[in-house]
């Protein structure tokens, strides 16, 4: 089910109590603003079926980690709390979620310097789960995708990474791949309202 809150939008699956993607746009204004987080993590009321809850997470080893992250919502004070619906969280590793996770989405909020607005796109990969936590059986999956488009710049541009759900002591750029590949493994098709041209170009 696709839920739009007023500063993104995700697609959610019952099945995982998970977003399949989430998608937002991020501004220079969003990512270096002055709104300090506000860890009000709650149920999305939005997920008829109910989302996920903190208790799921309690006592699993896992972090509640954000798919558009808080760093991204900084824009103001109701962005910033519409980031902590549990309906925007998956589970992480530590390791994962405060080391290389936490590199390439302090790198994609640092591109916005250049003046341009980015489209964002993250999610699990949700073919590829190791394990579930909580009575609401949260998926915990093996792998974390983000896509980010610059199709403000005169000459488009677009980078995907994908993340195993452990730690890393790779840099930033050995998660580098294209977004085919994540098309691939995931079975979505990003960008489909893109003439099909500059999809493959890109």
């Amino acid at each position: 089910k696709v839920i739009k809150h007023q500063y993104y939008t995700l697609s959610y699956v019952e099945k995982h109590e998970l977003a399949e993607w989430t998608a937002h746009k991020l501004s220079y204004e969003s990512a270096h603003g002055s709104t300090s987080r506000t860890d009000n993590f709650r149920m999305d009321s939005k997920v008829r079926t109910g989302s996920a809850t903190t208790a799921d997470y309690k006592n699993s080893g896992y972090d509640r980690g954000h798919l558009v992250p808080a760093g991204d919502m900084r824009l103001n004070r109701s962005a910033m709390s519409d980031s902590f619906f549990m309906s925007n969280m998956a589970p992480q590793t530590a390791a994962m979620n405060r080391g290389v996770w936490r590199k390439i989405e302090s790198q994609v909020r640092d591109w916005t310097k250049r003046g341009e607005s980015l489209y964002v796109i993250t999610g699990p990969v949700l073919s590829r789960i190791q394990d579930s936590i909580g009575e609401n059986r949260v998926s915990v999956p093996s792998y974390f995708y983000k896509i980010v488009l610059d199709y403000q710049n005169k000459t488009p541009r677009m980078i995907a990474f994908l993340v195993p759900n452990h730690s890393s002591k790779k840099w930033v750029d050995d998660f580098i791949v294209s977004v085919d590949y994540v098309e691939e493994i995931t079975g979505l098709d990003f960008f489909a309202a893109l003439p099909n041209d500059l999809e493959d170009d890109l």
